[in-house]
């Protein structure tokens, strides 16, 4: 018999006879396996009106004293609140009187300091002795590049997507692999640049950076933390005997991921220092951030802020994005510099490499490792994802996309 996988409540699974779950965080549900029969029958309850209940009589009385018309009065039955919601507004008709109470669910604020740090970290920490080589300022070298992860995502929420691709930690750990076999194979020179354009963890406490809107989730705060930490360590435990040096670039400043992404790569700092002495790791707190190979300069964002831009970088540079980095070329004095500069971002989850637009500067959009999450799905389509890996040869670009087909 074939069962499909549904959100129902406690209530609703004790009635079908099925052992209650503890509701998954964030919502007032859990996840069950249950057949057409029985979620037909879930349905039928969710769809049945509420009992309207007699409360009141009203008589109408002659002069004798005799009743010529009654009145009955009904009520709905009142609605039940859930013990996890609160009164936000509440709102008065100037004409009636008449008052709309409006409920949402308590914001459950769960702090950083209830994460089990020490035992996370200390699982990864194994000293390596390694020599750090001397590695001279040359323009060849290779580069990793991944962004939007999106760690702890659901992406098929209501089991109704478009295109339900799992997104759970097996598969998120199984393409942190395969980003280090293919640039192994991929190698070109001793040195190697892996940057992380952000978004690489979905959202703290199942919401972006900024609140706005609460995020479909799939693990804990605490699992995606453990995952994210886990992906950054199978990149640097396979690709560091490899290459002579490795330099990470991360970035920590982004709409979802934002503090999160940065308790992770610290962590993942702290780690590498410790067990691999000679691995240089750069956590970027800015919106935009600049690094220099040689004399080469590269600009890396995510795209968008944590906070304070409405609108980010487009994958398609327009007139506002040109003088946004142009302005901070010349506030860097990067212009004297560079014989090459390359603008690098991710956020759109595309891939668009523009060599042409601006005289000054390439722009690239590099594509996103996850899958489109519904929303993505439902209102643009859905996209096709990867990461790219390049080989730097003087001031000549050679691009290797390598795309995820499901």
């Amino acid at each position: 018999m074939v069962k499909t996988q549904r959100w129902l409540d406690k209530k609703e699974a004790i009635d079908l006879g099925l052992n209650a779950k503890e509701n998954v965080k964030n919502r007032n549900q859990s996840r069950y396996y249950l057949t057409d029969e029985e979620w037909e029958s879930v349905l039928i309850k969710r769809q049945k009106p509420n009992k309207r209940e007699f409360i009141e009589v009203q008589k109408k009385f002659n002069k004798d004293g005799e009743v010529i018309s009654t009145l009955e009065k009904f009520q709905s039955k009142p609605i039940e609140i859930p013990e996890n919601f609160e009164v936000i507004k509440v709102s008065t008709s100037k004409t009636t009187g008449q008052q709309w109470v409006q409920y949402a669910a308590k914001k459950e604020i769960q702090e950083v300091k209830d994460f089990d740090f020490e035992s996370i970290i200390k699982k990864h920490i194994t000293r390596v002795d390694i020599t750090p080589l001397e590695f001279s300022r040359v323009n060849d070298f290779d580069s990793l590049t991944y962004t939007d992860v999106h760690i702890g995502m659901e992406t098929d929420p209501d089991n109704n997507s478009m295109y339900a691709i799992e997104w759970n930690k097996d598969e998120i750990l199984r393409y942190a692999k395969n980003l280090v076999q293919v640039t192994i194979q991929e190698k070109q020179s001793p040195l190697l640049v892996v940057d992380e354009l952000g978004d690489f963890l979905d959202g703290l406490n199942a919401k972006t950076t900024r609140g706005g809107h609460s995020l479909p989730q799939n693990m804990t705060n605490e699992e995606a933390f453990d995952c994210a930490l886990e992906f950054k360590m199978i990149l640097i435990d396979g690709l560091v005997g490899n290459y002579e040096r490795i330099i990470f670039n991360n970035i920590c400043n982004d709409n979802h991921a934002g503090s999160f992404g940065y308790f992770v790569n610290k962590a993942f700092k702290d780690i590498c220092e410790i067990k691999y002495p000679g691995i240089e790791v750069n956590n970027h707190r800015q919106f935009i951030n600049h690094y220099f190979i040689g004399n080469i300069c590269f600009l890396i964002t995510h795209g968008k802020d944590d906070k304070a831009l409405k609108f980010g970088f487009k994958p398609q540079l327009d007139s506002k994005g040109v003088e946004k980095i142009d302005q901070y070329c010349k506030q860097n004095g990067i212009y004297k510099k560079a014989d090459l500069i390359i603008f690098k971002k991710g956020d759109s989850h595309q891939s668009l490499f523009d060599l042409c637009t601006s005289d000054d500067f390439y722009y690239f959009n590099y594509p996103a490792l996850s899958p489109s999450s519904q929303w993505v799905q439902t209102n643009f389509k859905k996209g096709r994802r990867g990461f790219v890996n390049e080989s730097f040869k003087g001031l000549k670009n050679y691009f290797k996309p390598n795309f995820i087909f499901e």
